[in-house]
């Protein structure tokens, strides 16, 4: 098995693959492959366990209850997943002390052996996240996974005892060896605007922590004054001005 990164500022993953070799990712997520893949769906696929139980756990992690299986047959052939967002795609691997959380879109592809579960879940009432809330996957297992960042991605290093806070959005992935927990900031004025936005993430070492300069929360929220209003009162959301821009389209 061989990866290679294509282009810059949107990426794409091209993964040649021996016969046998195969790599998983969510149903739809590939982007074009030779003939010699063989695509199977269903809720195995090695990704966090088999059949149902597998599946829920992923799904709690906020992934999908269906993975695609990617095989290469009788030949060699080549599968590649394009970056939906201007941003990085890193290559990890993962093995018995190696786990890492990642922002709960972050999971581009990975080998069959790796698992996906829920890492972290925290509700927001109002703000970017609207009702869907603050999620981590945690990818484990054995093999390779491959994580999809949005915009420019910063890395710190974290000594033990030492902390860092950010936006909850720009939290792209983390070492397991991380502390994580989301803070309300202190102060009645910094409450006042309400929702998510007065949150902040603390991370403490030891361990490696990857920013995303540009999440999708944070892009959406950022464009909703320049587009149509979608209906009702989740309009001001980052989710309901992605859902007005699809019932536009579909319209």
């Amino acid at each position: 098995m061989e990866e290679q990164l294509l282009g810059t500022t949107l990426p794409v993953l091209s993964i040649s693959l021996n016969p046998g070799e195969s790599v998983v990712a969510e149903a739809g997520e590939f982007s074009w492959m030779t003939d010699s893949i063989q695509m199977s769906t269903g809720m195995g696929g090695g990704a966090g366990g088999q059949g149902l139980v597998g599946a829920l756990k992923r799904a709690a992690g906020g992934s999908t209850l269906f993975l695609s299986s990617y095989t290469a047959t009788d030949s060699a052939g080549t599968i590649a997943f394009a970056a939906k967002l201007p941003g990085s795609i890193l290559g990890i691997d993962l093995g018995a002390a190696q786990e890492y959380l990642v922002h709960r879109h972050g999971f581009l592809a990975g080998t069959a052996g790796i698992e996906i579960s829920a890492g972290f879940q925290q509700s927001f009432s109002a703000g970017i996240f609207g009702g869907e809330g603050f999620v981590l996957q945690r990818v484990g297992g054995v093999g390779r996974a491959w994580i999809e960042l949005a915009g420019e991605v910063v890395r710190y290093d974290l000594a033990a005892g030492q902390s860092l806070r950010a936006h909850p959005g720009h939290v792209g992935m983390f070492t397991a060896s991380v502390s994580f927990q989301v803070m309300r900031v202190p102060g009645v004025t910094n409450r006042y605007f309400g929702g998510d936005a007065h949150h902040f993430a603390v991370l403490s070492g030891p361990g490696a922590v990857w920013l995303q300069s540009m999440p999708l929360p944070v892009l959406a929220a950022t464009l909703a004054p320049y587009l149509p209003q979608a209906q009702g009162d989740h309009s001001a959301t980052g989710s309901g001005v992605v859902g007005g821009i699809v019932g536009d389209l579909l319209r």
